[in-house]
């Protein structure tokens, strides 16, 4: 293959530097190297290793240019092509990188990592009984993680996609061999339960007092038992629960109404007395002026009329004089 002015197999003299054409892990049927952070590398690139004076486990520095992405892995074994390099799929995604395109590769050195911040894609992860144990075996896979990045979990064949939000003491520290605490932040798809609305204070007494009205039976007026002063039995039907003040007013109304069609014909009747006729109901007297008998409104019953007897009248005999 021609790499053009690239030329891989240019070394430096102080440092390891090189340029690769890299592949994918399935394009080369290596899935074993998605599980974890490392590369293959060909055999020339361990001879040069060999010769300089560099700290292990070996790290790398990978630079795509042409995206301006940087990321960090380790190797795994050094039996690919040479001016090849093999790649995890997930990490190629991360360095927006497809099969044959170039990489800068150097080697270089990393703290211990002490803090590790991480966040799940989906919130399927957290679903898993014991996330951290599965988390810490993938980890042993790892060489090292860098801020910015994005790691895969696989599960039950399942895989989980991880972000890399924060790392400490620096954007990229070495995961082998150190206790690292690890925080999770809320899955990208997490979404806060929405908060129920707040009923205000006096709705809520207003409907209990409500429901508390409704349920405590009502004070009804006018719904006792009636009775009859001579002791008989009431014709009329007694007034039910359901009828109130307005069917008591409705009838005092009726009765009001009768009494004045009562005192109405008793007038009539004492309009039309003559001398000599006895009259129910009239008090007056042959010589003394009508009057019109006024009924009282607001009693129920009327006494019955008497046969007015005829009263004394002075002065009425026959008159004699002493002349003769």
């Amino acid at each position: 293959m021609n790499l053009g002015r690239y030329r891989p197999h240019d070394f430096y003299r102080d440092s390891f530097k090189q340029i690769y054409c890299c592949r994918s892990a399935s394009s080369v049927k290596k899935p074993h190297l998605e599980f974890g952070d490392k590369v293959i590398m060909p055999i020339s690139a361990l001879n040069r290793l060999a010769s300089l004076d560099i700290d292990y486990p070996m790290l790398f520095e990978i630079h795509n240019d042409a995206a301006d992405r940087v990321s960090h892995c380790g190797v795994l074994e050094f039996v690919a092509e040479e001016g090849m390099i093999y790649m995890p799929n997930w990490m190629m995604q991360n360095m927006l990188l497809q099969d044959g395109d170039i990489v800068h590769v150097q080697n270089t050195s990393l703290p211990k990592g002490t803090f590790v911040k991480l966040q799940p894609h989906t919130k399927d992860f957290l679903d898993i009984s014991n996330p951290r144990a599965i988390l810490e075996r993938t980890l042993r896979n790892f060489s090292c993680l860098t801020t910015g990045d994005g790691i895969m979990v696989t599960y039950n064949n399942k895989s989980y996609y991880i972000n890399i939000l924060e790392t400490k003491p620096a954007s990229a520290v070495a995961i082998i061999e150190t206790d690292c605490e690890v925080d999770f932040a809320p899955p990208l798809d997490y979404k806060e339960p929405e908060k129920p609305q707040q009923v205000s204070t006096t709705t809520s007494k207003a409907e209990d007092a409500n429901a508390k009205a409704e349920a405590e039976p009502k004070f009804i007026p006018f719904t006792g038992s009636s009775k009859r002063l001579d002791g008989k039995p009431i014709k009329q039907q007694e007034p039910t629960m359901s009828s109130h003040i307005t069917d008591h007013r409705i009838e005092a109304n009726k009765k009001i109404k009768l009494e004045d069609t009562a005192s109405t014909l008793l007038q009539s009747s004492s309009s039309g007395q003559k001398l000599g006729k006895l009259v129910f109901g009239s008090s007056s007297s042959p010589h003394a002026p009508k009057e019109i008998p006024k009924a009282p409104r607001k009693e129920t019953k009327t006494e019955s009329p008497q046969q007015e007897e005829p009263k004394f009248q002075p002065f009425t005999g026959k008159s004699f004089s002493f002349k003769d």
